[in-house]
């Protein structure tokens, strides 16, 4: 059953994984039942119930995120098993992964830095634990996670020179050439300015976005009759992924055309399509988007930046919003505001697709009617952060998205599917990047006569970055599939999200570890990283508000395990 010069379980490590999967699910099932029957009240989730149990679905959320990492895992094992690369790389990394969060889900799941959530959380006694006490969840949690297992995965990385990937993603041969292409370029054109424009707090270099638009990023999703390359959003992930491992704020320049073009796609009319699309696909205008507000954050229901149209049928904004990335470049703002004064709830919003001057250095807001000012910030500055202040600021009637108004929020609703994969995929490539850094310095680094990397924890700090960039990396490509296939996915885009996120800050901050004192030096690049890390557990919904809207949908309705969660239809 078990090799030990390859540290590998053999024949059956797939079988033997596969067999793990319906205990979990019946385990998540009882804990979904029991919070279900404290928080849905006349059929519907009750928000203050809700809140009053918030620990125990916040944390039903977070094993539901890892039973669905641990079926996306082996899904990708059996595809690679089948494509005959299987190879022992990647079976240590199954074993790992599934080792390592098979214990977690049994002795608890670390949501934050103390908070752990347990079963006995959910309301589960030992009763109904005790399907878990299965010989496939014990071997697994006995033999998986072993330090022989880690070591030897160490040794593979550094025999492939620590490959940025570690290990077949399983990528088809177009999204495999895809990702050579970015990679090649956050090597050669991004990595070796990145910190330069960290430490100097600089905007990234307009050459920089012609580069991207250029290779069509600004239009990759974009369908080809208007102008796009009508990509899947798979690829983008990549794309993502890749640009961000050079630098999260390159990689996230795509995201302001991706969002801006859900929303015309999703909302616009035929002639806003045809007006923007195109703009948008070639880089020729550069959008952002102006969401939130002081003090309202999430609550986007308590929005008052009010629009308001006058004889001539031009709309002016007046108010304040603020954490706008990549403001004073930009030139067309996809900008939400109350267009219906007498509510106070996400009904009477609208989304407009304001135009606006790009500013300069000397007049970053040089526009009529709007004012602005950055924000500082630890990390994730290429772009920058602003606040910004409306007074009778001029939309055209023209840009009101959709040409309806009390539209806005379920506008801003259907992009967030592809923000929150987007961000997974963000996450990743910065994930990634501190992994590759980790492991040289790991090399590099002497002390007591050897490289550091000899020393055991350092090398299982290697080895567990490594294995749980690949679950993200896979929840998020799982994803990206659905919302190609034209299904729902919001539930899977905030589990990669969720989980996305503190995958990158683990690396970070384990990688900062690795570097010991000189981690703490603002020289070293992984020092950018740990700050950079640091934002991806908030924007796009905070963890704690991800955790409440993926709660939230496991508890509306009975699950009726989807197909696509099936082991069948996954590989």
């Amino acid at each position: 059953m078990f090799d030990s010069q390859k540290q590998t379980l053999v024949p059956d490590l797939l079988a033997t994984c596969a067999a793990t999967i319906p205990p979990v699910e019946q385990a998540m099932e009882a804990a979904t039942e029991k919070i279900r029957a404290a928080t849905v009240a006349d059929g519907r989730v009750s928000s203050h119930m809700l809140e009053e149990h918030q620990f125990a679905a916040h944390g039903l959320a977070w094993y539901t995120t890892y039973l669905e990492a641990l079926r996306q895992m082996h899904a990708w094992a059996v595809r690679l098993e089948h494509a005959g690369k299987f190879t022992e790389f990647e079976q240590l990394m199954l074993q790992i992964g599934f080792g390592e969060y098979l214990w977690q889900i049994w002795g608890g799941i670390p949501m934050s830095q103390g908070e752990v959530v347990r079963l006995q959380d959910l309301g589960l006694g030992q009763a109904e634990q005790n399907p878990l006490a299965v010989e496939p969840v014990m071997m697994l949690t006995q033999q998986g996670n072993t330090h022989a297992a880690r070591d030897r995965l160490v040794t593979l990385i550094r025999d492939r020179d620590g490959a940025a990937t570690a290990g077949d993603c399983g990528l088809d041969e177009e999204l495999g050439m895809i990702r050579d292409q970015f990679r090649r370029y956050a090597d050669e054109k991004i990595m070796p300015c990145a910190h330069e424009w960290h430490m100097k707090d600089e905007l990234i270099p307009m050459e920089v976005i012609g580069d991207l638009a250029d290779m069509g990023v600004f239009g990759l999703t974009i369908p080809k009759e208007h102008g796009g390359f009508g990509l899947t959003k798979a690829s983008m992930c990549v794309v993502s992924e890749e640009l961000s491992r050079g630098y999260i704020g390159v990689g996230s320049l795509g995201t302001r055309a991706e969002i801006a073009a859900e929303l015309i796609i999703a909302g616009g009319t035929d002639d806003q399509k045809a007006k923007w699309l195109p703009l948008l696909a070639s880089g020729e205008i550069l959008p952002t988007a102006v969401f939130t507000e002081p003090n309202t954050g999430s609550d986007l229901g308590s929005l008052r930046t009010r629009a308001v149209q006058d004889e001539n049928g031009e709309w002016k904004v007046t108010g304040n919003k603020t954490w706008i990335t990549h403001a004073a470049r930009t030139h067309m703002m996809t900008l939400l505001a109350r267009t219906d004064p007498d509510t106070t709830n996400y009904s009477g919003l609208s989304v407009f697709l304001a135009e606006k001057e790009p500013g300069t250095d000397e007049a970053p807001f040089p526009a009529d009617g709007m004012t602005g000012g950055e924000i500082g910030v630890l990390g994730y500055r290429g772009m920058k952060e602003y606040e910004l202040a409306f007074d009778g600021f001029r939309v055209k009637d023209e840009n009101l998205l959709g040409g309806v108004t009390g539209q806005g929020f379920r506008h801003l609703m259907q992009t967030f599917e592809s923000a929150r994969i987007q961000t997974a995929a963000r996450a990743i490539g910065v994930a990634q990047y501190a992994m590759e850094i980790s492991l040289k310095y790991a090399i590099d680094r002497k002390q007591f006569g050897k490289e550091i990397l000899a020393f055991p924890r350092i090398r299982s700090k290697i080895a567990m970055m490594a294995v749980e960039i690949m679950i993200a990396r896979q929840l998020t490509y799982f994803s990206a599939r659905k919302k190609d296939n034209g299904q729902r996915c919001d539930l899977e885009a905030g589990m990669a999200k969720l989980l996305g996120a503190r995958v990158a800050w683990a690396a970070a901050d384990n990688g900062l570890q690795i570097h010991g004192g000189n981690g703490f030096a603002l020289e070293y690049p992984i020092s950018r990283v740990l700050c950079d890390a640091r934002i991806l557990n908030i924007f796009e919904g905070a963890a704690e508000i991800q955790a409440q809207v993926i709660a939230r949908r496991l508890l509306e309705k009975a699950p009726q395990a989807p197909a696509s969660w099936g082991l069948k239809t996954a590989v």
